[in-house]
């Protein structure tokens, strides 16, 4: 799924007028993944709380409901004047960026509803073991969203902004179409599981998944708003076109990294134990899952191929490519904070303790925004350099603050053993 990023910034970047699409689609693809943040958990939630028939029906429901709200929320983005204030007077986007934009999100309405369906299936067979079906549906959706792509750029006369975001949109349409003939027979075996009998007020209800779900959904809305924020930020630093054009080709090349770390999460969720069992061995894997992603990503950064990946793969122009070069160095070291971030996170939700994760998420968010200040502002960096400083600084922070809470639930898990 990762490579999604960096093919579509190859498409928009051989388009005509690539700085104004790139920067368009960066900031289209901010917006809508904050607005598809109550989403995101989702995966999680139903790995974690579908155990019998009344549980799944339970979160099922929720999951609509949290579908209708992301999606309620992106048209309320779209409403004309909402969409100047945020564009105009918080992010004081070109016009011309303003106005691929705003084509962009009315293409990637359907995605946020796409989204949490998808992944609330995907968590249904992550629980059964079926993981090898979560990695065809995304061969399915990169065939789809390269299908698009291709068409797009062949046949059609479409800005770059709004090819991307129609890849995006139909890519994971397909993807949650084919999710759910993929989980018949997970559902179906879940249908069947008649639910232990138990006393009034036991059991997964409605006000146990959302005091469950909430510190979750939290910790990814606020997550979910550092790419906002730090394109709020980087169009008040030195270089903002430069700096936003480049940020989605950069932090789409991290993310192929980083992405494995993001999977590690349900992995780990998955196989923990009741008791937590299993973390010795978990934890010898992601140590060495952290040293192999960030050395790969280092490789990338410190060598002629950052050039090549830029200029050949990418397609992006030579003084383009000089502004990635700085921040994909910065960035070496995030592949391995995302995979012990996601083991720390997997400890605590494996034992219901989901409050610390908000808290970390938070204690991120708020370096991520002082260190911009300090970097961008006061030390006067192109935007895109001191954004991913302060990404660097703001991760690190998460990480050290949910080392002590992980650590408190492991030695518990084994005092009790």
């Amino acid at each position: 799924m990762a490579s999604e990023g960096p093919f579509l910034a190859a498409i928009i970047a051989r388009l005509g007028e690539p700085r104004f699409n790139l920067a368009a689609y960066g900031v289209a693809f901010a917006i809508a993944i904050l607005i598809e943040s109550p989403v995101i958990m989702l995966m999680s939630a139903s790995t974690a709380l579908v155990e019998d028939r009344a549980a799944y029906r339970k979160l099922r429901n929720f999951m609509y409901g949290l579908n209708a709200l992301s999606t309620g929320l992106l048209v309320l983005v779209l409403v004309p004047p909402v969409y100047r204030l945020l564009t105009d007077t918080l992010l004081r986007l070109p016009e011309e960026v303003a106005s691929l934009t705003y084509g962009a999100l009315w293409i990637l309405l359907p995605w946020p509803a796409a989204i949490g369906y998808r992944r609330f299936l995907h968590g249904l067979l992550i629980r059964s073991g079926r993981t090898r079906l979560v990695a065809l549906g995304t061969l399915v959706r990169l065939g789809a969203m390269s299908a698009t792509a291709v068409i797009s750029y062949v046949f059609f006369n479409l800005p770059g902004a709004w090819v991307g975001a129609a890849s995006l949109s139909i890519a994971v349409c397909v993807e949650a179409w084919v999710a759910r003939l993929m989980t018949k027979n997970t559902i179906r075996e879940i249908v069947a599981h008649e639910p232990p009998r138990r006393t009034e007020g036991e059991g997964l209800g409605y006000r146990g998944i959302a005091h469950f779900y909430y510190p979750l959904a939290l910790t990814s809305m606020i997550g979910l708003t550092v790419q906002p924020m730090l394109t709020f930020f980087m169009g008040r630093a030195p270089s903002p076109i430069e700096s936003l054009a480049v940020f989605p080709v950069v932090h789409g090349l991290s993310f192929l990294f980083r992405s494995f770390g993001l999977s590690y999460q349900e992995v780990a969720l998955a196989l923990l134990g009741k008791d937590h069992e299993h973390f010795p061995e978990l934890a010898k894997f992601a140590t060495g899952l952290a040293i192999a992603t960030s050395l790969a990503l280092g490789v990338v950064a410190f060598t002629p191929l950052s050039t090549v990946w830029f200029e050949t793969v990418s397609g992006l122009s030579p003084d383009l490519a000089a502004f990635a070069l700085t921040p994909v160095m910065i960035l070496a070291p995030i592949p391995a904070l995302s995979v012990f971030l996601s083991l720390e996170r997997a400890v605590l939700m494996q034992a219901r303790r989901t409050h610390p994760i908000t808290v970390a998420t938070a204690i991120e968010v708020a370096g991520i925004a002082v260190l911009f200040v300090i970097f961008g502002w006061g030390m006067d960096l192109v935007g895109v350099t001191a954004a991913f400083l302060a990404f660097l600084g703001g991760r690190l922070m998460g990480v050290l603050y949910l080392m002590r809470s992980s650590s408190e639930v492991v030695r518990s898990a084994r005092v009790r053993a």
